[in-house]
């Protein structure tokens, strides 16, 4: 495992779309961010894992400021479309309530990583990109949420630390999204955000339609490919 490394803010990062832009925020803001990715038995963990490295290349980000964790346990507690093979995934937008393909509570177990790993650094902003307003209605995305976890954060680290979460995407659509990453030149081409497939976007699925929608209201050609010739 690389060393520990000088680090100004921890960057929570997927892969995906809201992700590399959170980071390219980062990136433009401190000089050294760390990146921090973890699979959690998701059905494009590998995928995922790729689109963060490359994106992680992209910035120069060295060894010792990259971690990716384990946390095969959401997967093994089940109860998601995107960690149990049982559960279809939606092929639609999701509609009201709390879809099926929300891990519960995983964006919790995410920020503690982040904090840890923020405290040893000595990096009190912490990076996610939760959207609150335009994705999947995840509870765990929610500001009040964030807020929340913020606080128990501070209660729960040592005097002279104070973390602070970051989620400066929470109140935009994907479109401004997709704008802002544009306009910071971050690497589109190289994120991921399919929930099934991991060869060619199935332009499907409820992520997949989420992201296409957001390029189509931005005005932007989505530069990765799809199974479906979208």
């Amino acid at each position: 495992m690389p060393g520990p490394a000088r680090a100004d803010a921890v960057v929570l990062c997927s892969g995906g779309l809201d992700s590399c832009v959170t980071l390219a925020l980062a990136a433009r803001d401190h000089a050294a961010p760390a990146v921090l990715h973890a699979s959690y038995g998701q059905r494009t963990a590998a995928r995922e894992r790729q689109a963060f490295e490359r994106i992680a290349d992209f910035y120069g980000i060295p060894p010792g400021r990259r971690r990716v964790l384990d946390l095969a346990f959401l997967g093994a507690l089940g109860g998601s479309a995107l960690t149990d093979p049982s559960i279809p995934v939606p092929r639609q937008e999701p509609g009201p309530g709390i879809p099926v393909t929300y891990v519960p509570f995983r964006n919790a177990h995410l920020l503690a990583a982040a904090v840890s790993w923020a405290e040893l650094l000595g990096a009190e902003p912490i990076f996610i990109g939760a959207v609150e307003e335009d994705s999947s209605g995840y509870p765990d995305c929610r500001e009040s949420f964030l807020a929340a976890f913020e606080r128990a954060a501070a209660e729960g680290t040592g005097p002279g630390f104070a973390p602070r979460i970051v989620a400066p995407l929470v109140h935009r659509s994907k479109a401004e999204i997709v704008r802002l990453g544009v306009a910071l030149g971050a690497p589109l081409e190289l994120t991921w955000s399919c929930y099934e497939r991991e060869d060619l976007a199935c332009g499907e699925c409820e992520s997949c339609r989420l992201r296409l929608r957001g390029f189509r209201d931005a005005g932007v050609a989505d530069p990765i490919p799809y199974a479906s010739g979208c």
